[in-house]
């Protein structure tokens, strides 16, 4: 299992603005459908990717927990359902089903958003502020399919609950790792390897 990390964007970048559809309730997502919300989390995922299938019960986890904390959550999977049907929004929205997501899950069938976030692997997670300022860009936690550690959302919650407490994010932060994400021939972004 080839790993790939996060690109660790720039922290400060602003959350790019996007328009997808979240493949359970059929509507439109964008930056401005989470205005209310003191954080942002957005999480690039799918379904095949072993490293998510590690951590989707502790992903579902997070979202009930922190549902009534003013936090948005959105899930987005970029993979190309072409060479990976389960990746597709029929499939994304049968996992959404199973793990009991309580957030949106989109289809990035064009790839362009998974770009515009620098999205590298499945899991990517990258979190703004209420600004929509990036504060974290990292991993969950430091467990990994088959290395023992047990999954506890460490990392991320740490964040999480700092910006809900208006406390600093701690700005040394490890690489999420996980697949690369699935890119449509001849769409790879620059930064891919």
């Amino acid at each position: 299992m080839a790993a790939t990390a996060s690109t660790m964007l720039e922290l400060g970048t602003k959350a790019p603005d996007f328009h997808l559809l979240d493949v359970v309730s059929g509507q439109t997502m964008t930056l401005d459908s989470f205005y209310d919300k003191k954080t942002l989390l957005v999480m690039f995922i799918c379904r095949h990717c072993p490293y998510v299938q590690h951590v989707k019960r502790e992903l579902a986890r997070l979202g009930r927990e922190y549902s009534s904390k003013k936090v948005g959550i959105l899930a987005i999977s970029s993979n190309d359902a072409e060479t990976f049907p389960d990746d597709a929004p029929e499939q994304l929205r049968q996992m959404a089903a199973e793990e009991g997501f309580n957030f949106p899950f989109c289809y990035d069938e064009t790839q362009e958003v998974a770009k515009s976030y620098a999205a590298a692997c499945t899991p990517d997670f990258f979190l703004f502020d209420q600004d929509r300022s990036l504060v974290y860009r990292g991993q969950l936690d430091e467990s990994r399919p088959g290395n023992g550690q047990p999954v506890t959302g460490r990392d991320l919650r740490a964040a999480l609950d700092a910006v809900i407490e208006g406390r600093p994010v701690n700005p040394e932060q490890k690489a999420s790792v996980g697949c690369n994400i699935k890119w449509k021939k001849g769409n790879e972004p620059r930064h891919s390897s």
